[in-house]
Protein backbone atom coordinates (compact mmCIF):
# COMPACT_ATOMS: atom_id res chain seq x y z
CA UNK A 1 0.00 0.00 0.00
CA UNK A 2 1.37 3.15 -0.76
CA UNK A 3 2.87 5.53 2.14
CA UNK A 4 0.58 8.52 3.22
CA UNK A 5 2.51 10.96 4.24
CA UNK A 6 1.21 14.64 2.78
CA UNK A 7 -0.43 15.62 -0.43
CA UNK A 8 -1.52 18.39 -2.16
CA UNK A 9 -4.04 17.91 -5.05
CA UNK A 10 -7.25 19.88 -6.55
CA UNK A 11 -10.35 19.76 -5.08
CA UNK A 12 -13.97 18.16 -6.16
CA UNK A 13 -16.88 18.76 -4.71
CA UNK A 14 -19.70 16.34 -3.62
CA UNK A 15 -22.32 18.24 -2.36
CA UNK A 16 -24.52 15.49 -0.88
CA UNK A 17 -25.20 14.13 2.17
CA UNK A 18 -25.88 10.56 2.91
CA UNK A 19 -23.47 9.67 -0.58
CA UNK A 20 -24.02 5.27 -0.23
CA UNK A 21 -21.64 2.45 -1.70
CA UNK A 22 -24.29 0.82 -3.96
CA UNK A 23 -23.77 4.71 -5.77
CA UNK A 24 -20.20 4.63 -5.40
CA UNK A 25 -19.75 1.38 -7.10
CA UNK A 26 -23.64 -0.18 -8.81
CA UNK A 27 -23.85 -3.86 -8.30
CA UNK A 28 -23.40 -4.50 -11.69
CA UNK A 29 -19.60 -3.77 -11.16
CA UNK A 30 -18.53 -5.77 -8.32
CA UNK A 31 -17.49 -8.86 -10.23
CA UNK A 32 -14.09 -8.12 -10.76
CA UNK A 33 -11.68 -9.36 -8.00
CA UNK A 34 -8.77 -7.17 -7.94
CA UNK A 35 -8.55 -3.74 -6.47
CA UNK A 36 -7.19 -1.97 -10.08
CA UNK A 37 -9.64 -0.35 -12.87
CA UNK A 38 -13.24 0.26 -10.21
CA UNK A 39 -12.26 4.00 -10.92
CA UNK A 40 -14.02 4.03 -14.04
CA UNK A 41 -17.14 2.47 -12.24
CA UNK A 42 -16.89 5.25 -9.75
CA UNK A 43 -20.50 7.18 -9.17
CA UNK A 44 -21.56 5.50 -13.09
CA UNK A 45 -25.13 6.16 -12.77
CA UNK A 46 -24.71 9.98 -11.80
CA UNK A 47 -21.49 10.26 -14.15
CA UNK A 48 -23.43 8.84 -17.15
CA UNK A 49 -26.24 8.98 -19.49
CA UNK A 50 -28.27 6.37 -21.08
CA UNK A 51 -25.41 4.95 -23.57
CA UNK A 52 -22.68 6.05 -21.06
CA UNK A 53 -22.82 9.27 -22.54
CA UNK A 54 -20.90 11.59 -19.80
CA UNK A 55 -23.47 13.41 -17.98
CA UNK A 56 -22.43 17.02 -18.10
CA UNK A 57 -24.72 17.92 -15.06
CA UNK A 58 -22.34 15.95 -12.63
CA UNK A 59 -19.52 17.35 -10.91
CA UNK A 60 -16.80 15.08 -11.74
CA UNK A 61 -17.33 15.49 -15.24
CA UNK A 62 -16.83 19.32 -14.96
CA UNK A 63 -13.47 20.89 -16.59
CA UNK A 64 -12.32 22.62 -13.88
CA UNK A 65 -12.87 19.57 -11.83
CA UNK A 66 -10.13 16.86 -14.05
CA UNK A 67 -7.72 15.58 -11.94
CA UNK A 68 -8.93 16.21 -8.58
CA UNK A 69 -7.50 13.74 -6.54
CA UNK A 70 -8.88 15.63 -2.94
CA UNK A 71 -12.58 14.67 -2.34
CA UNK A 72 -15.14 17.37 -0.15
CA UNK A 73 -18.05 15.63 1.14
CA UNK A 74 -20.71 15.94 3.31
CA UNK A 75 -22.31 14.36 6.53
CA UNK A 76 -22.53 10.11 6.52
CA UNK A 77 -20.28 10.01 3.55
CA UNK A 78 -19.95 6.09 2.36
CA UNK A 79 -23.49 5.03 4.00
CA UNK A 80 -25.24 1.26 2.62
CA UNK A 81 -23.82 -1.54 2.01
CA UNK A 82 -20.28 -2.45 3.46
CA UNK A 83 -18.41 -2.83 0.01
CA UNK A 84 -14.80 -2.45 -0.53
CA UNK A 85 -15.69 -1.83 -3.79
CA UNK A 86 -16.17 1.57 -3.04
CA UNK A 87 -12.91 2.77 -1.68
CA UNK A 88 -11.48 0.39 -4.29
CA UNK A 89 -12.74 2.53 -6.80
CA UNK A 90 -12.28 6.27 -4.89
CA UNK A 91 -8.53 5.17 -4.98
CA UNK A 92 -8.54 3.83 -8.54
CA UNK A 93 -9.83 7.26 -10.01
CA UNK A 94 -7.33 9.41 -8.48
CA UNK A 95 -8.49 10.76 -4.85
CA UNK A 96 -6.19 10.37 -2.17
CA UNK A 97 -8.26 12.52 0.54
CA UNK A 98 -11.39 12.97 1.82
CA UNK A 99 -12.91 15.82 3.84
CA UNK A 100 -16.20 15.45 5.07
CA UNK A 101 -18.06 15.89 8.60
CA UNK A 102 -18.76 12.24 8.69
CA UNK A 103 -18.77 9.07 7.32
CA UNK A 104 -20.27 5.37 7.44
CA UNK A 105 -18.02 3.00 10.19
CA UNK A 106 -17.25 0.28 7.42
CA UNK A 107 -16.24 2.65 4.72
CA UNK A 108 -14.16 4.76 7.20
CA UNK A 109 -11.85 1.99 8.38
CA UNK A 110 -11.59 0.73 4.89
CA UNK A 111 -10.10 3.84 3.57
CA UNK A 112 -7.26 3.10 6.15
CA UNK A 113 -6.85 -0.20 4.37
CA UNK A 114 -6.72 1.23 1.05
CA UNK A 115 -4.54 4.16 1.50
CA UNK A 116 -6.66 6.59 1.61
CA UNK A 117 -7.04 9.40 4.19
CA UNK A 118 -10.47 10.06 5.31
CA UNK A 119 -10.42 13.30 7.03
CA UNK A 120 -13.14 14.69 9.49
CA UNK A 121 -13.89 18.52 9.70
CA UNK A 122 -16.75 20.55 11.14
CA UNK A 123 -19.87 21.41 9.18
CA UNK A 124 -18.59 24.88 9.23
CA UNK A 125 -15.28 24.32 8.05
CA UNK A 126 -16.94 22.01 5.39
CA UNK A 127 -18.98 24.99 4.46
CA UNK A 128 -15.94 26.99 3.92
CA UNK A 129 -14.02 24.60 1.75
CA UNK A 130 -16.88 24.48 -0.34
CA UNK A 131 -17.26 28.05 -0.62
CA UNK A 132 -13.84 28.55 -1.60
CA UNK A 133 -13.76 25.43 -4.21
CA UNK A 134 -16.71 26.83 -5.94
CA UNK A 135 -15.20 30.54 -5.85
CA UNK A 136 -11.27 29.67 -6.82
CA UNK A 137 -10.92 27.51 -10.33
CA UNK A 138 -8.20 25.35 -9.82
CA UNK A 139 -8.57 25.59 -6.17
CA UNK A 140 -6.07 23.28 -3.96
CA UNK A 141 -5.62 22.25 -0.74
CA UNK A 142 -2.87 20.35 1.55
CA UNK A 143 -3.18 17.50 4.09
CA UNK A 144 -0.81 16.86 5.64
CA UNK A 145 -1.03 13.75 7.61
CA UNK A 146 2.43 13.95 9.80
CA UNK A 147 1.23 17.38 11.22
CA UNK A 148 -2.29 16.74 10.97
CA UNK A 149 -3.70 20.07 9.00
CA UNK A 150 -5.81 20.98 6.20
CA UNK A 151 -4.08 24.03 4.49
CA UNK A 152 -4.33 26.29 1.36
CA UNK A 153 -2.54 29.13 -0.38
CA UNK A 154 -4.88 31.58 1.12
CA UNK A 155 -4.17 31.15 4.45
CA UNK A 156 -6.72 28.76 5.36
CA UNK A 157 -5.28 25.92 8.43
CA UNK A 158 -7.87 23.57 9.74
CA UNK A 159 -6.39 20.83 12.44
CA UNK A 160 -8.16 17.32 12.62
CA UNK A 161 -7.91 14.43 14.99
CA UNK A 162 -6.72 10.85 14.05
CA UNK A 163 -6.32 7.82 15.62
CA UNK A 164 -2.39 6.37 16.15
CA UNK A 165 -2.67 3.80 14.99
CA UNK A 166 -4.55 4.39 11.91
CA UNK A 167 -2.32 7.41 11.20
CA UNK A 168 0.71 5.16 11.91
CA UNK A 169 -0.22 2.59 9.55
CA UNK A 170 -0.80 5.25 6.73
CA UNK A 171 2.33 7.15 7.42
CA UNK A 172 4.42 3.97 6.53
CA UNK A 173 1.52 2.56 3.76
CA UNK A 174 0.73 -0.34 5.83
CA UNK A 175 -2.49 -2.49 5.06
CA UNK A 176 -3.69 -5.67 6.95
CA UNK A 177 -1.10 -7.88 5.28
CA UNK A 178 1.69 -5.36 5.85
CA UNK A 179 1.07 -5.27 9.93
CA UNK A 180 1.36 -8.81 9.64
CA UNK A 181 4.71 -8.99 7.68
CA UNK A 182 5.97 -6.89 10.49
CA UNK A 183 6.52 -9.58 12.74
CA UNK A 184 7.63 -12.34 10.13
CA UNK A 185 10.26 -12.85 11.98
CA UNK A 186 8.25 -13.73 14.95
CA UNK A 187 5.63 -16.00 13.12
CA UNK A 188 8.56 -17.52 11.28
CA UNK A 189 10.00 -18.44 14.94
CA UNK A 190 7.19 -19.91 16.42
CA UNK A 191 6.25 -21.99 13.10
CA UNK A 192 9.95 -23.45 13.90
CA UNK A 193 9.47 -23.78 17.34
CA UNK A 194 5.39 -25.55 17.35
CA UNK A 195 5.24 -27.16 14.33
CA UNK A 196 7.71 -29.67 14.54
CA UNK A 197 6.22 -33.24 14.59
CA UNK A 198 7.04 -35.09 18.27
CA UNK A 199 8.89 -38.26 18.14
CA UNK A 200 6.84 -41.42 18.42
CA UNK A 201 7.93 -43.58 21.79
CA UNK A 202 5.98 -46.63 21.34
CA UNK A 203 3.20 -48.24 18.78
CA UNK A 204 -0.37 -47.55 19.38
CA UNK A 205 -2.00 -50.43 19.90
CA UNK A 206 -5.64 -50.28 18.86
CA UNK A 207 -7.75 -53.23 19.35
CA UNK A 208 -11.23 -53.29 17.70
CA UNK A 209 -13.93 -55.81 19.58
CA UNK A 210 -16.90 -56.35 18.61
CA UNK A 211 -20.25 -57.18 20.08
Amino acid sequence: MKPFTKHTGLVAPMDRVNVDTDQMVPKQFIKLVTREGFGKFLFFDWRYLPGEQPNPGFVLNHPRHKGASVLLARANFGCGSSREHAPWAILDYGFRAILAPSYADIFYNNCFKNGILPVTLSNDQMDELFRRTAENEGYRVTVDLEQQVVTDDKGLRYSFTIDPFRRNCLLKGLDDIGLTLERESEISAFEKKHLRVPAMHGALDVKFHST
